[in-house]
């Protein structure tokens, strides 16, 4: 019978040979019948469990209201016990509901085993922090290591071509074309800028600049800059965000060379679909929904080849942030932008939502500011993102909903309001405009509204206690796991990813962040030292876990859809995850319970 245990399987594929040897010497055999107790609290435990055959229910040894509450089923090839070895004694019943078999691994071989291998005792100890990186290292996304953790300076670097003050616009133009570059540095002083071709054409052709012209006067020296040792990635993201094609690379004031959105794209080709430059070049509502309908393609290429979530989700952020900018600056006439600011809320505004599910957005006015088309203007906004795929929210807070397009002073009373009020509906209306993030039009008008917000907002307690209360609100899964699993379901946004979110909102809120994103929040959070450092790091693992597995099903069923979209995006079937997948679910769901009992007592909340 030992022969037929798998090495295989985590966490046990983490032992080298001689500790696998080990393990397969001192393995016993245990036969249980229907009914029967494999570890009873609060009894010493024998070890760690692996079912061979079998199923076992861990239910609550002290349920006093007569019914058996059942925390997680295991079948075949899964384990339990763990938790008892390390600590000594058994809290919990683990009981067969059929004929089961298991390979028994005994304490003292276990703690062996711990003694000797780093990863195999943190996987034990249920630290989740530790046990996802562990999984990461193991997985079958490891062929893409060098696609998630290349830098800057593993890509082509061009080499910048610099001149110095006093060059005229001519002999830049020349030295351009006899190296073949596209853009050249100027110096002038300390200050370092950047002209490129476009710009030489615009003051040229445009400005009718004479050709002795200095080339530094018509420099651009508000550089967009990164660090040779960030990751290409987060380049391609920065590119997408800011509009722009090239990015210099600084080594503190070191100008060390020019990464260009061409190259990074060629890094990526074969993952991104070029994309990027697909969104730049749309000039008109039609090429904007073509590129628009390759996004999908790009979530599964992503997603398929085991890029990090947070990497998902800074891209996809920053491509659907472009693709809605882009469609305002289209449908909005020109001489409006200045008095108008579009914001995007919710899972958007937080920069989290991969697949669409929603349209979450407003638009900030000019106050007294006269347009007569505005609605009508609104609705085609709406009815044009709806087309690209963008679902409409099910509460309409969208543009084409006069609600949701406000003056200044308007939108300031609103955040004020419901920030007065204990009803459900406004207290959820502010979470959502909290999450707020400008993308296009004038950025200063969402600013003044926000500002003159959080400057007033009312930091009391009764405040905060009611804000807070949504977090503790939904049922975490895991006591009625088991009873879950049968059915074969569970809402991951109720029960994992809201608690997390909205927790951490309520404390930015609190301490006046002005990021938007969570795992941001999380980490200003942890820097104020409002979270420690294991459990923000608990918690961005735990939230990354929830949002990845939501994501997998989220593409299988929206392939399967008629309409191309997931008709559940928030529901897990259980059945569709694997042992590992359950694992990692169950720690992750302990760590939202641990942050909602700190919710509880920090907002002083009832249950």
């Amino acid at each position: 019978m030992p022969d037929s245990f798998k090495m295989s399987n985590l966490p046990f594929s983490l032992l080298n040979e001689r500790e696998q040897k080990l393990l397969r010497a001192n393995l016993d055999i245990g036969y249980y019948q229907k009914g029967e107790a494999l570890l009873q609290a609060p009894e010493l435990s024998e070890g760690v469990y692996v079912i061979f055959k079998g199923r076992v229910a861990e239910v609550d040894p002290d349920a006093e209201d007569g019914i058996e509450h059942v925390f997680m089923h295991y079948e075949n090839e899964d384990y339990f016990g763990g938790w008892s070895a390390i600590h000594g004694t058994t809290i919990h019943n683990f009981i067969a509901e059929e004929e089961t078999i298991c390979h028994i691994l005994p304490t003292a071989t276990l703690l062996d085993l711990m003694a000797t291998n780093a990863d195999f005792a943190d996987y034990f100890q249920q630290n989740l922090t530790a046990k996802s990186q562990i999984v990461a290292q193991q997985g079958e996304g490891q062929d893409m290591a060098e696609f998630m953790l290349a830098k800057i300076s593993d890509a082509t670097l061009r080499e910048p071509l610099i001149v110095n003050e006093g060059t005229s616009v001519a002999e830049a133009t020349a030295l351009m074309r006899e190296t073949k570059s596209d853009c050249v540095m100027a110096r002038k002083g300390s200050r370092i800028g950047m002209v490129t071709g476009t710009d030489l054409l615009d003051a040229v052709v445009l400005a009718k600049k004479p050709l002795d012209t200095d080339v530094a006067d018509i420099a651009k020296y508000r550089l967009i800059t990164t660090h040779p040792e960030d990751y290409l990635f987060n380049a391609l993201v920065l590119m997408t965000q800011q509009q722009i094609e090239r990015v210099v690379v600084m080594d503190g004031t070191t100008l060390v060379g020019i990464v260009q959105l061409t190259d990074v794209l060629s890094y990526f080709s074969s993952h991104s679909h070029v994309i990027g430059l697909r969104l730049e070049r749309a000039s008109t509502v039609d090429d904007l929904r073509q590129a628009a309908t390759g996004i999908n393609a790009l979530i599964k290429a992503l997603i398929s080849t085991g890029v990090r979530i947070r990497f998902t989700m800074d891209l996809l952020a920053a491509m659907n942030g472009r693709i809605i900018s882009k469609l305002f600056d289209l449908v909005v006439p020109d001489d409006l932008q200045p008095h108008v600011c579009l914001i995007v809320m919710g899972s958007e505004g937080r920069g989290e939502q991969i697949m669409k599910t929603d349209q979450d957005n407003a638009v900030i006015l000019r106050n007294s500011l006269n347009w007569p088309e505005m609605h009508k203007v609104m609705q085609e906004f709406s009815e044009t993102l709806i087309s690209f795929g963008f679902p409409p929210c099910p509460g309409n807070i969208m543009v084409s909903n006069p609600a949701w397009v406000n003056s200044v002073d308007d939108w300031t009373q609103k955040l004020q309001d419901w920030s007065l009020s204990n009803d459900g509906e406004d207290q959820m209306n502010l979470a959502i405009a909290v999450d707020a993030k400008p993308v296009a039009g004038n950025v200063a008008l969402f600013k003044v509204a926000r500002n003159w917000f959080l400057r007033n907002l009312r930091n009391n307690d009764i405040f905060f206690s009611h804000f807070a209360r949504a977090a503790i609100e939904f049922d975490t899964p895991l006591t009625f796991f088991g009873n879950l699993k049968d059915k074969g379901e569970l809402d991951i946004k109720k029960g994992g990813i809201f608690p997390i979110v909205h927790g951490v909102r309520t404390l930015a809120l609190e301490h006046r962040i002005l990021k938007t994103n969570t795992y941001e929040r999380i980490e200003q959070l942890e820097e104020l030292g409002v979270l420690g450092e294991q459990e923000a790091k608990d918690l961005a693992e735990a939230l990354g876990l929830f949002i990845n597995i939501r994501l997998r099903q989220q593409l299988r069923r929206a392939d399967e859809s008629d309409t191309g979209i997931d008709p559940t995006p928030n529901i897990i079937e259980l059945g569709g995850l694997n042992k590992m997948d359950r694992d990692l679910l169950r720690d992750a769901l302990q760590v939202v319970k641990s942050f909602k009992k700190s919710l509880t007592s920090r907002y002083h909340l009832s249950s």
